[in-house]
This record gives structure tokens, sequence and C-alpha cells, in this order.
């Protein structure tokens, strides 16, 4: 299979800039840092937890996370601010990472999932072709991996700060 790809890693950096990222970065997997306190911050802090599959108590936890992202050994940092569709720009951007060879990329998306008014907890995701967890609600620090990666992150204190958004696309 491997023969067979067409693509490099930095292609689909480019592509993720061509998707509408802000930027992106190759990275090594071992620079995605997990932590059981980020959890901690959805559920005490967010007004999204428990609103879908892709928040806690229903993603992975982080030390399932930490043995996905062990299975892998580069990622591909997708950065946006405010105006970017880190949600949008995640799952198109595992797809043709898929499709060009790569089986096991997988995309985290930031925040938690709008795609339907009401989460589909009875039965299947209606939208599994968009829908990704958030790499906050998987345990990923998303504060300590962008910042190994160089690119910027601060706490917003204000309306008028600049917010930066990340997302996150496996890629073997």
């Amino acid at each position: 299979m491997a023969g067979k790809r067409r693509k490099t890693i930095e292609d689909f950096v480019r592509r993720a800039v061509q998707l509408g990222a802000k930027d992106a970065k190759a990275i090594p997997t071992s620079q995605v840092f997990t932590a059981a306190w980020v959890r901690q911050k959805c559920r005490y802090g967010c007004g999204g937890y428990a609103s879908s599959r892709n928040c806690p108590p229903y993603s992975p936890t982080p030390e399932e996370t930490r043995e996905v992202l062990d299975g892998y050994e580069t990622a591909i940092l997708v950065h946006g601010d405010s105006t970017t569709d880190i949600r949008g720009i995640v799952p198109k951007l595992e797809r043709e990472v898929f499709l060009a060879g790569y089986y096991k990329a997988f995309g985290y998306a930031c925040g938690p999932c709008h795609l339907c008014e009401e989460c589909n907890f009875e039965g299947a995701c209606l939208h599994p072709d968009q829908s990704r967890p958030a790499m906050e609600a998987c345990g990923i620090d998303v504060f300590a991996t962008a910042r190994a990666a160089g690119f910027p992150i601060e706490v917003v204190t204000s309306p008028s700060c600049e917010q930066n958004y990340y997302g996150l696309v496996l890629i073997e």
C-alpha cells in the first residue's frame, strides 16, 4: 500500500491551508500531550459537557487517547482563528489522507459538536463523516501541544483577545 501513496505528509500540510486553516504543521505524536486534568476543564467549565458523543463523558479518556497516539508517529496540527472552521477542515483532511492510502488516518476537532440540534444517543451518529471528537474532550493538552509545535496560544482573558483554535489529524 505504501507504494501507491502519491501524496506526502507535507502535501497534506499544504492542503490543510488550502482548506482554510491559518497554518498547519507535521509534528511527532510524542509531542501531542495528554493529561487527565484536561477533561476536568470540560466537565467543570464547558456548556457542551455531555451534550454529544464527542464530549466527555462519552469521548475517549486521556489514557485511551494516549494509547491511540502511541500507534502513530506523525500528526498534522491544524491552526485557525475565530474565522476558521476547524470542525469542517479536520474531517475533510482526514478523508483525503485516508483516500491517499494512509488507512489509519483519524482526526480530532475542537470544541463541542454542533452538527445536530440534539445528539442521537439512542442510535448511530447522523453525521459520521463529519463528526470528530474535540482534542480537549479526549484529554489532549492543546496548550502544551500547540506551544511545543511553535504555534501561538494564550488564555483568552477578554472578548477582544485573539483566539486560536486547533485540530489534529493522525497520519500513518
